[in-house]
């Protein structure tokens, strides 16, 4: 079964996962680990020391899409959002987006001009996230800490980063189109696989991206509005 539904804190974790196993990676970037048996969201995020309202709000929202926000955001840990991103870009940088070059360089015959071209646009769309990310994390998150220790720089404001939110996720696209139009490959099964992985890491990029957008700039909007941290 894949639940599209509203989870609480009395839902056991085990049947989080298992009705919507992208959820694996909310925990693992929450800091949550296997081996809870039959426990509650609750308890679970309480021995993980996570802030239950905002992993739900988190997995509410990823779950069951735009229209299942929290019930009170302002009652979010802004710390807790900023450490969830956080270990979202290590796991793009470090992890996923190298893994799936590995893959695609495996899957496609690089003395091809084709495949040179794909490498290439793959390597510059990579160098995008990085900057991307980058900025968030010098410059983003930085201004936040501030706010949550009740200072408020002057030079900065969570609108000038909303402005400015581009969609990387987006460019994956092209490169999906340019492996399903052009690339003659011989090996079926590998190419597909790494397609598979450029789709769902576009789907996760979304869903980091909506992250940002719909929960973590709202509670700094309210946090700039009250003046001191939440």
């Amino acid at each position: 079964m894949y639940r599209i539904g509203k989870y609480d804190v009395d839902d056991r974790m085990c049947d989080l996962v298992c009705d919507n196993y992208p959820v694996l990676l909310v925990m693992s970037r929450f800091g949550i680990s296997l081996g809870f048996g039959d426990a509650t969201i609750g308890e679970v995020c309480r021995a993980a020391g996570v802030d239950a309202a905002t992993f739900l709000a988190v997995v509410n929202m990823l779950t069951a899409g735009e229209a299942m926000l929290a019930d009170d955001p302002s009652g979010l840990s802004v710390e807790a959002l900023l450490g969830y991103l956080h270990n979202s870009h290590g796991y793009f940088l470090d992890f996923r987006l190298p893994a799936i070059r590995r893959k695609l360089i495996e899957a496609i015959d690089c003395s091809s001009d084709v495949a040179l071209v794909v490498i290439r646009f793959f390597d510059a769309y990579v160098a995008e996230v990085q900057k991307h990310m980058a900025y968030e994390e010098g410059r983003v998150f930085p201004y936040v800490r501030a706010l949550l220790t009740g200072t408020r720089p002057d030079d900065y404001s969570i609108d000038v980063f909303s402005r400015h939110h581009d969609q990387v996720e987006s460019k994956l696209s092209e490169l999906k189109r340019i492996l399903i139009r052009y690339y003659p490959a011989q090996g079926t099964n590998e190419l597909n696989s790494v397609l598979f992985d450029l789709f769902t890491c576009e789907q996760d990029l979304a869903s980091h991206n909506a992250v940002e957008d719909r929960l973590l700039t709202p509670a700094i909007r309210r946090l700039e509005q009250k003046g001191g941290p939440q």
